[in-house]
Formats: C-alpha cells, sequence, structure tokens
C-alpha cells in the first residue's frame, strides 16, 4: 500500500515509526511531517489543515490509503472527501468528528445514551450561565463549545473564576466561534487518565490505557499543556475498571452514535476521571477525542506488537471482528522536551544536538514534534512541544529511569522537561 499520515508532531512520528515496520507498506508519505518523521517517510509541504490540497495529492500520487492524526482536518472533512473518490482512510467523518468538535455536542449523546459523565448544562447567554453556576456553586468548570487549542476550559475554584470563564468567552470572544456556546459542568475529583479504542462504526476494539502530565511543572504545577509526558499502561484503570470502560462508556457511545446516523470510524479516545464512591473507583467521561493523544501515542505505538497498519485498515473496513491487537506488557514512557518558554512564548530555532546519542540509549526511541532541518543539516526546534524521549522497560521505574538517560544524553540548552514524569506509577 501507499500510505499518507497526515499531520506534523510527536503522534505522527510515532504513527508512521510503526505504520513503516508493516510489510503491508510499500511507500510512506507524511505532510508536513517534521525532521524526525523524514527518516521514515517521505515529506510532504502541504499543511495538515489544507484538505482540499491533500485530497488532489492523494489522488495524483494514487494513495491507498491516508491516516488523519489531528482533529482539525477531521473536523474540517477530510475523510469525507477522501471517501469521495474512493480512497480509504482512517479517522471519522466530519458529523462523526463532532464528538470531538463540540463538547455540547459529545454531552448530549452521553446523556441521551445513559454513558457516566459529570452533570452540565449548554449556554449561549451570559446571564444564563451565571445563574446555573450560583445554582450549582464552586468548584465547576467551564469549556469553550467548539475547538480551543486545547485553551478553551477552566477548572473555576470560586464563582468569580467561573464568571470571568464565561465572560471571556460568550461577550469577550476570546475563542472566536469555538466559544459562541459554553459548556458548565460538574467539576470531577478523581485520578485522571486515556483509555483508547480502535472503532469500526459497529465494533469497538480496546487498545489500552495511558496517563498524561498536563501541568508544566513538576509535581503538576503552573499552567497545563498539551502534556508534558506519558506513561502506559496507567495502573489507576484496572482490568476490571477497563472492562467497565468498554462495556459502560465505549460501547454505548459507538452504539449511540450509529443509532444517530453518525457511525464512528477511527479511534475514541476517552479522557475519564476515576472517581471514588461508595461503590469503589467508578469511571465517568470528562471528554472524548477523535484522535489519538500525544503524547500517549508515542506511548501506545511503543508497546503494540501487532502490524499497526493492519489495525488501522480493519478500522476503517469495518473489520475489527477479525482482528486481535497484541500488546507488550512492559511499560512505556515518554518524557516531553519542550522549547523555553513553553507554554508561554517560547524560544524557536535553536539547535537541538545528541540526537543521535539519545537514540543509541537502550529501549529509547525519540520521537519529534516540532523540529525541522536546516538546509546545512542542522535540527532546528520550531514548536513549544519539540520532542518526545520515549523508553520501553519491565516497570514504570525502570522506563522512567531509561527515559531521564536518554533526555540527559541531548544537548539542547533552548528545551526543559519535567523531571517527574510517572510520579503517580512510580512503586504501583
Amino acid at each position: 500500500m501507499k500510505v499518507l499520515v497526515v499531520g506534523s508532531g510527536g503522534r505522527e512520528h510515532s504513527l508512521c515509526w510503526a505504520i513503516a515496520k508493516s510489510p503491508l507498506c510499500d511507500a510512506l508519505y507524511c505532510a508536513p511531517g517534521n525532521a524526525g518523521i523524514a527518516d521514515v517517510a517521505t515529506l510532504v509541504a502541504i499543511g495538515a489543515e489544507d484538505v482540499d490540497a491533500l485530497v488532489r495529492f492523494a489522488q495524483d500520487t494514487a494513495i491507498d490509503f491516508v491516516v488523519v492524526g489531528p482533529e482539525g482536518p477531521l473536523v474540517l472533512g477530510l475523510v469525507d472527501k477522501l471517501n469521495a473518490i474512493g480512497i480509504k482512510a482512517f479517522g471519522p467523518s466530519a458529523a462523526a468528528a463532532a464528538l470531538e468538535g463540540s463538547k455540547g455536542f459529545m454531552k448530549d449523546i452521553l446523556a441521551k445514551y445513559g454513558v457516566p459523565t459529570a452533570f452540565y448544562g449548554r449556554f449561549t447567554d451570559a446571564d444564563a450561565a451565571k445563574a446555573y453556576v450560583r445554582q450549582h456553586g464552586a468548584p465547576i468548570v467551564v469549556k469553550a463549545d467548539g475547538l480551543a487549542a486545547g485553551k478553551g476550559v477552566t477548572v473555576a475554584r470560586t464563582a468569580e473564576e467561573a464568571f470571568a470563564a464565561i465572560d471571556e468567552a460568550l461577550i469577550d470572544g476570546r475563542f472566536g466561534a469555538a466559544g459562541a456556546e459554553v459548556v458548565v459542568e460538574e467539576f470531577l475529583d478523581g485520578e485522571e487518565v486515556s483509555f483508547f479504542a480502535l472503532c469500526d462504526g459497529d465494533n469497538a476494539l480496546p487498545m489500552a490505557s495511558a496517563q498524561d502530565h498536563k501541568a508544566v511543572g513538576d509535581g503538576d504545577t503552573g499552567p497545563n499543556t498539551g502534556g508534558m509526558g506519558a506513561y502506559s499502561p496507567a495502573p489507576a484503570l484496572t482490568p476490571d475498571l477497563q472492562d467497565r470502560v468498554m462495556r459502560e462508556i465505549v460501547v454505548p457511545t459507538v452504539k449511540g452514535m450509529a443509532a444517530e446516523g453518525r457511525p464512528f470510524k477511527g479511534v475514541l479516545f476517552a479522557g475519564l476521571m476515576i472517581v471514588q464512591t461508595p461503590d469503589g473507583p467508578t469511571p465517568k467521561t470528562l471528554e472524548f477525542n477523535v484522535r489519538f493523544g500525544d503524547p500517549e501515542c508515542q506511548t501506545l505505538m511503543a508497546r503494540l506488537e501487532s502490524d499497526a497498519l493492519a489495525a488501522l485498515v480493519a478500522a476503517a473496513d469495518g473489520a475489527l471482528d477479525r482482528i486481535d491487537l497484541r500488546w507488550s506488557e512492559q511499560t512505556a514512557l515518554c518524557v516531553v522536551m519542550a522549547a523555553q518558554g513553553y507554554p508561554g512564548d517560547y524560544l524557536k530555532n535553536t539547535e537541538i544536538k545528541g540526537l543521535d546519542a539519545a537514540n543509541a540509549v537502550e529501549s529509547v526511541t525519540v520521537f519529534h514534534a516540532g523540529t525541522k532541518r536546516a538546509e546545512d543539516g542542522r535540527v532546528l526546534s520550531v514548536g513549544g512541544r519539540v520532542l518526545g524521549v520515549t523508553a520501553l522497560a519491565p516497570t514504570v521505574a525502570q522506563a522512567q529511569a531509561a527515559a531521564y538517560r536518554g533526555v540527559d544524553a541531548l544537548d539542547w540548552p533552548g528545551g526543559f522537561c519535567r523531571r517527574d514524569i510517572g510520579w503517580r506509577a512510580v512503586g504501583r
């Protein structure tokens, strides 16, 4: 097969790395890609959200299969346009991608099909939203309805914080059309985990759990980011809880989306909170994403022992009931190296040295995110999150130690990382 992967982050590098190992893959392209992806795929200078140009390239190049990494092109209907010209693609239609594209739509689906989640209200009027906050009190969560690049969620500890977040979205227009409506919902307290399942419209096949680290600083301090590291599996999601997640959350959602005439194909990424109740730990749905997480995907691909391309094709073909997935029982742990200043204004175009040395550390693979190769061959940082140093080892502690050996082999004064990725799981 000729395969095109769409995107330029660490998620896409790990997908390309896994797909390139498949005997089904004859040629691999990535648009737009990055300096690391160039080692395993031919880069194509087309932006991930330039849907029409991507479709033209796929048609002109006789691409057999497209794997869409980020949510943006999914919400814009890239899969629909590819399918319309007979090109298979991994990812949901625009109608199904509304599970991530609209938080209000997602909450309505959960409510309609009895999927456990926080109570909520949807508002376009600021005064009505504030009245809901007064009714329920704080802490409470305010979310912009649409895609806001991860910046549209406020966990308000006081009513005043919630009022400010409501004004920011509905009156000040900070998030544009994405904030024309807000969801105000119950604050859930517990341990947050991520769970992934492949879906083919009718069937759902469990993949694996992971735990992300959103805060920029050690000890989960400082502002939230796109993710400073992750590990898989997450001990907090026990086998019994995973079974419950499939039975109570994933399967009802897939069945519900089919009943709505929006069959979901691709990967369903459930952001979960494990809440302690009188009946014991209970998983509740914080959000759905319609693509692999980043950096969680790096840990999943490191653990996946099955043919990644065959699994993705089966999801697109509606044939997940004919395959199973094999996973390493080891732990994969990814440490994100970010540019100094991230998640605020960050340094760009700083040189990264020591990549070969880091990749030479036993069990370590360095996935690139925000990198480019200069004309003179140097690798430069061009994004906020720049590298994902990923290790696979028998325990969380061993994977953590190996990943940080990889980090320490790098020579990049312009970058930084958290030094405690995996802290919740070490010793569990």
